[in-house]
């Protein structure tokens, strides 16, 4: 099965616990279509380059799956039919990936210094 990496940015005004509800909602999906969920990262409360239908900041979340496109295809039209969910991108990877992300290993060597 293809490996798919979707990071999608929810609203400011939810707290953790309802990006964290979201995010298994579509993993759930994923799991229930035949797929399975490599990797899970909530990336936080970041700003944004420019504003986002009036908006400064979001939740980022990566999700790191191996499913059928028809299960990514439903994940992403949920999301594009979602309130909550400000953007979302998906892409097709060679191979999973090993670590964590970029961006969270920066994160954590700033938290480190």
């Amino acid at each position: 099965m293809p490996i798919y990496e979707t990071v999608f940015i929810t609203r400011q005004d939810l707290g953790a616990a309802q990006v964290e509800q979201i995010t298994k909602d579509y993993s759930k999906i994923i799991t229930d279509m035949g797929g399975k969920i490599l990797k899970t990262e909530q990336w936080g409360l970041r700003t944004f380059a420019y504003r986002i239908n009036k908006a400064r900041k979001g939740h980022y979340t990566l999700l790191e799956t191996e499913c059928p496109a028809p299960a990514l295809h439903e994940v992403e039209r949920l999301m594009r039919n979602s309130e909550e969910v400000v953007r979302f991108m998906s892409i097709k990877l060679e191979e999973a990936t090993k670590g964590p992300s970029p961006i969270l290993s920066k994160h954590t060597e700033e938290e480190a210094a």
